[in-house]
């Protein structure tokens, strides 16, 4: 076990930014030279949103010419601070500043949207070319940015000022309307995030209409309301970009939104020269396809357009000694950062542990009581991670008495304003923002987050496990109640189609060839152990554990600890026959039933199998030697799911049988379900026996 001690602190070099005396021609030349590119880019492409990039341009150069503090030469440096952008459609103006930085070449900017290029339509995670995150659907960049945010302050609060740093986000109008924005904005300002800048592109243009024309909200207002320090600048005004950086910076109980108003393709012109910015269509179309002229355009800005894609030499100067000062600072922060590491040898092994994921879990430690919900083992697995796994962040949805985090929860401390030495994250109603925030958290690094909810609520969840799974980030989700055995509660709270949905995942491969996610419903205690360690071990996608609330009968064996080992294959025999002439397979709670059911078939002697599946991904990967022998050619197979049919069917054949669900639930108790619904032992042994012709 890595004990995180008491900390020595080291005096880290104060953090480099650029004096403010800077050449300002230079500095708006510089912002041009973005511009340029990035109508370039989206010229050649045909395709693209040019607009917005011309009028964030001004800030991106301030922000990292003189504020963000990187290493040019290691994208990856983990104290390095991190830039979260929100609206991926800007992605011209990230990959135009990035190039100026470095960190791309021209001709990968010229490549922009085009087949295998380094710089898609939106940005896609790229931690060595500066990309910190994937952004498209709006509003989860900068909630990523939070979770980052919050992740950050769980480290600093173990290894001291040695590891802090600052994160920045930034934002369009689409993403202030996305209703995710309240939820992490209510959470940022809930902790006092006060590392956060996040700037608010507000140039009254969306894709298809004005602001205006769609909200009437005071945004400062809402903010400030949440708890947020909020200052409103001219967003192109680079002497306000500074003071707004400069006081967000120094401001450090509260995350600061900087309200930047900016103009929608800035620097755009007619065919006569005339500045006619501001426009709507500036927004999603080339300025060639537009009213605007591109070639007056860039001509004014100081480009060519016969050949845009161009870094003026002033501008490239500028860098290069901007960057070789970065450079520098990098290098004594690190020299800075190895003497901490030399006075505190133990924690500086465990914040390498902390980086590498290489705490290693006791799994035989880990006891389990008989014959309990899948949820309440869940627990046990977290009570025993909440003692030996120190870099585990843990939050629920206001749910952690039903979820049983509680048992994690009771030997940590929640995460307040100004104490993040516990590893909880009361989320609030918020599944959405819960999710967002943990696959943030992820991507900082560092950590592993786990978030739980019910099943049903999944649906909440989508679209962030969605972007985790794409960006291949190693976040935990605990979904309990997981069918229809919810019982009381009702039909809005019993999840049927769930399952099926979130195992299209598994089917899915991410661009590595992987399993876009791991989806495990394990049958009993001893699985659930397995299942958590499988989670634990994959760090190269999302997983998800589906678990009960009802009680369930252990699997019958010898030594079921052991033998609950083999699910690590995806499926397994938990019951076996030597010449089987049927297979029962099915996954969670189902097990139970089928093993009730196979006593009852046998009597009429019917050798059966019985197989336990929590996960057909991981099934389906293995040699297909092994799936015969626990799915063999030839013998009938009948599947039981608690939830659409349509979650087994990749496992049976066209002559087989699998009993599920085409209908919504009821509000009863769960053993009333069970018998309605047919999922009793006693019907299950009949249905089989109807194929054998002896019901």
């Amino acid at each position: 076990m890595i004990v995180v001690q008491a900390k020595i602190e080291i005096a880290i070099s104060p953090k480099q930014q650029i004096p403010h005396n800077v050449n300002k021609i230079l500095s708006i030349k510089a912002a041009d030279n973005i511009r340029i590119l990035s109508a370039a880019m989206v010229e050649k492409a045909a395709s693209g949103h040019p607009g917005g990039p011309m009028g964030g341009a001004d800030f991106i150069h301030v922000l990292y010419s003189e504020y963000l503090n990187f290493d040019p030469n290691d994208g990856t440096w983990p104290l390095r601070d991190r830039f979260y952008l929100d609206a991926g459609h800007m992605s011209p103006m990230l990959y135009s500043q990035l190039a100026l930085v470095g960190f791309y070449s021209i001709e990968d900017i010229k490549q922009f949207r085009q087949w295998k290029s380094v710089t898609p339509g939106h940005p896609e995670i790229d931690f060595k070319r500066g990309v910190e995150n994937t952004s498209g659907p709006l509003g989860l960049g900068h909630s990523f940015g939070i979770g980052s945010a919050i992740a950050e302050r769980f480290l600093q609060a173990r290894f001291g000022n040695a590891v802090e740093h600052m994160t920045y986000l930034y934002i369009s109008d689409g993403g202030i309307q996305e209703e995710i924005s309240q939820g992490v904005g209510r959470i940022a300002g809930t902790l006092g995030l006060g590392k956060i800048v996040m700037f608010y592109d507000a140039n009254d243009v969306q894709l298809s209409t004005t602001v205006n024309e769609v909200s009437s909200e005071n945004t400062g207002a809402k903010y400030e309301a949440l708890g947020w320090h909020v200052l409103t600048i001219n967003g192109n005004d680079h002497d306000e970009i500074r003071a707004a950086l400069d006081a967000g910076i120094a401001e450090s109980g509260k995350p600061t939104l900087i309200i930047g108003q900016t103009v929608m393709g800035k620097g755009v012109r007619n065919e006569s020269g005339e500045l006619v910015e501001g426009e709507v269509e500036y927004h999603g179309k080339p300025l060639g396809k537009s009213n605007a002229s591109y070639e007056q355009t860039i001509s004014n800005l100081g480009g060519d357009f016969n050949n845009p894609f161009v870094i003026f030499p002033d501008v490239a100067e500028y860098y290069s000694n901007l960057l070789a000062k970065k450079a520098d600072a990098a290098t004594n922060r690190k020299f800075d950062f190895k003497k901490w590491e030399d006075a505190n040898p133990e924690l500086a092994q465990s914040h390498t542990a902390f980086l590498n994921k290489s705490i290693k879990v006791d799994w035989e430690a880990i006891e389990q009581k008989e014959n309990i919900a899948t949820r309440s083992a869940s627990g046990a697995v977290l009570s025993h991670f909440a003692d030996h796994l120190p870099n585990m962040i843990v939050s629920s949805a206001d749910l952690c008495v039903s979820d049983k985090t509680e048992a994690f929860l009771k030997k940590t401390t929640q995460f307040t304003k100004d104490d993040f030495s516990g590893a909880f994250l009361q989320a609030g109603v918020s599944e959405l923002s819960m999710a967002a925030l943990c696959t943030g958290m992820a991507l900082h690094g560092g950590v592993i987050p786990v978030c739980a909810t019910f099943f049903a609520f999944s649906d909440y969840m989508k679209p962030a496990i969605r972007v985790a799974a794409l960006m291949e980030q190693q976040v935990i989700f605990i979904w309990t109640h997981d069918a229809f055995r919810v019982g009381e509660d009702g039909p809005t709270h019993q999840p049927i189609e769930q399952e099926a949905q979130i195992r299209l995942m598994e089917k899915l491969k991410n661009h590595s060839g992987r399993n876009s996610f791991l989806a495990l419903r394990p049958a009993d205690a001893h699985e659930t152990t397995t299942c958590w360690q499988m989670a634990i071990e994959n760090t190269h996608t999302p997983s998800g554990l589906i678990l009960s609330r009802q009680n369930i009968q252990d699997i019958p064996a010898d030594d079921r600890k052991s033998q609950a080992q083999n699910a690590k294959f995806g499926g397994y025999i938990v019951k076996s026959s030597d010449n089987p002439a049927v297979v029962l397979l099915a996954n969670g709670s189902e097990v139970s039933t089928l093993i009730g059911a196979s006593k009852l078939i046998e009597e009429s002697g019917i050798a059966v199998q019985v197989v336990s599946i929590p996960t057909e991904g991981v099934f389906k990967n293995q040699h297909a030697d092994y799936r015969k022998s626990v799915l063999p050619n030839g013998v009938p197979r009948y599947g039981l799911t608690a939830g659409l049919p349509v979650a087994l069917e990749g496992l049976v054949t066209d002559n087989d049988v699998v009993q599920g669900l085409d209908h919504f639930g009821y509000s009863a108790p769960y053993t009333v379900l069970d018998e309605k619904f047919g999922f009793t032992p006693e019907h299950v042994a009949n249905e089989v026996k109807k194929l054998f012709g002896k019901a």
